[in-house]
């Protein structure tokens, strides 16, 4: 007989689906449709436990009082009325370990793709059926060898810098957070202020979290820093870079190019000025999700919520800045 109630937001269909089946013997799933109004999700959630989201109003919260743990099956948690939820006495925990090696495989992709002129490349073979035509224009380089810049040295952060090692490339960081000496060592990593990363690197690549301090931290004069060759990755979130004053960096040719999973709308608007650009390349924030990301994911959260309502202290519990 299940022992536990949790809630999973999602819409009905195949991500939910599996959810529910990778769920323990003693847990109930509660499928909960974020489309629901608020009095309506409430209802659903009035006994759980706990719930799996990244997003969730206060005052359905305020309904549930029996909720001791919002988990989210992703890095991301800006969607959450943090300080809020937690003044309610309600932890939250994210889940960055879950994806961080889909990310990073997502970003070396994006720099290979960059660098090489892969989308060009596509396009004038694929679509317009050409043999190399056209693609004098476009400049091929290798990333080995390169500077590369990255800004926020967690989980996915280190995972990035781990993969950089085969590619012998010399990769600078900036973080809030002291790297241990054996750490950098172990990744080939060095320490630098920001404004000397962007001013240094072939290629600067953002993996921070979504909170007051980073949104709009790459912006007109991060950009200016820039050098007019470089490329700019951001698989974090959307937001952090200012959109606008990238539109004009690409446009003005401040800087080569950018490789973006995430916008500052998503899904954006079929009318953003930066599709019309040829030197971006647009993912639909797809670096997370993947077969082996979405288990772990999955594993953790259940393990998760199993270790706090046991009373057991969980883990990767986020706090306030």
């Amino acid at each position: 007989m299940p022992t536990a109630k949790v809630a999973f937001f999602s819409p009905p269909g195949e991500r939910a689906d599996f959810m529910i089946s990778e769920a323990p013997d003693d847990v109930e799933i509660v499928l909960v449709d974020p489309s629901l109004s608020d009095d309506e999700q409430a209802a659903l959630c009035r006994d759980v436990s706990a719930m799996i989201t990244s997003k969730v109003s206060v005052d359905v919260l305020k309904q549930c009082p029996n909720v001791k743990i919002i988990q989210t099956l992703s890095a991301g948690y800006d969607m959450l009325d943090l300080a809020a939820i937690l003044e309610m006495g309600i932890l939250v925990a994210n889940n960055g370990g879950a994806n961080a090696i889909a990310v990073s495989e997502h970003t070396i992709a994006m720099m290979i793709s960059l660098s090489g002129n892969l989308w060009h490349q596509y396009d004038l073979t694929m679509k317009q059926k050409t043999w190399k035509t056209g693609m004098d224009k476009y400049r091929v380089k290798e990333i080995t060898d390169k500077t590369i810049g990255i800004v926020g040295m967690g989980r996915i952060g280190k995972q990035v810098a781990k993969r950089l090692k085969g590619f012998d490339t010399k990769t600078i960081y900036c973080d809030v957070v002291d790297i241990p000496q054996e750490v950098q060592e172990e990744l080939n990593v060095q320490p630098v202020e920001l404004d000397e990363l962007l001013r240094e690197s072939d290629i600067v690549t953002l993996h921070v979290p979504l909170t007051r301090r980073t949104r709009g931290m790459i912006s007109d004069r991060e950009l200016e820093m820039m050098k007019p060759d470089a490329f700019l990755v951001n698989c974090c979130r959307g937001p952090v870079v200012d959109e606008a004053a990238l539109h004009r960096a690409l446009s003005q040719h401040k800087i080569a190019a950018a490789g973006l999973d995430v916008l500052e709308v998503e899904p954006t608007p079929v009318d953003n000025p930066l599709f019309d650009l040829d030197n971006v390349v647009i993912t639909p924030h797809m670096a997370g999700p993947g077969e082996e990301s979405t288990q772990r994911a999955a594993d953790f959260a259940y393990y998760n919520i199993a270790k706090l309502l046991s009373g057991e202290e969980a883990e990767s519990l986020v706090t306030p800045e």
